[in-house]
């Protein structure tokens, strides 16, 4: 009578131990997936992951940008620029776009014409981009004024989010072309409608 006992315990016990590997299992696996999302995200990175393969990395007030461009013809590059104490703890650098932009504007006979510049505070890898992909970000510029209804830039508010969509389109143009944005706003230069 024992034997036929423990026979039917060893089938309870088996499935009990089976249980536990497979919650392991589950749990493991969540925790793995967990992970590979926040280190996709950007949130974690892997020890030792070189910041050059993370991308432009934000450049503090009176930090060395390993990426600076060069200096302008004519000056003597000579001159450190010198920071307040407070507001934002990175250093911004622009970049002006040379010429103008003019484009029809939705369903208008009205043209807007706008020069822009772009900011960054992250190093001067994204200024070296915008110059470089300056043709596929002013094709994509005219395409977002084109489908700008007139009554939207007449007023502050349709402005602004001009400038918002302006900035996500030159962001998008970088991440196609180099896997990585860093353009933290648009400014209008001049902003003229007719």
């Amino acid at each position: 009578m024992s034997d036929k006992k423990d026979n039917q315990d060893k089938p309870a016990k088996s499935r009990g131990v089976l249980k536990l590997l497979l919650v392991g299992v589950l749990v493991t696996g969540a925790a793995g997936g967990t992970v590979f999302g926040l280190m996709s995200a950007g949130v974690i990175q892997m020890a030792g992951a070189n910041a050059a393969e993370a991308g432009p990395q934000f450049v503090l007030k009176g930090e060395k940008d390993p990426y600076a461009p060069p200096a302008p013809k004519g000056s003597t590059g000579k001159t450190d620029v010198v920071h307040g104490e407070g507001g934002n703890k990175y250093r911004t650098a622009y970049f002006s776009f040379a010429e103008d932009f003019t484009s029809n504007l939705r369903n208008s006979d009205g043209l807007i014409q706008v020069s822009l510049a772009a900011s960054t505070r992250r190093d001067g890898r994204v200024l070296m981009w915008l110059d470089e992909h300056q043709l596929a970000i002013r094709s994509r510029i005219l395409v977002e004024l084109a489908d700008t209804p007139e009554e939207t830039v007449m007023t502050s508010a349709g402005k602004k989010d001009l400038q918002k969509r302006l900035t996500d389109a030159v962001n998008d143009v970088l991440v196609e072309q180099e896997g990585f944005g860093g353009v933290d706003n648009v400014y209008f230069r001049t902003f003229i409608v007719q």
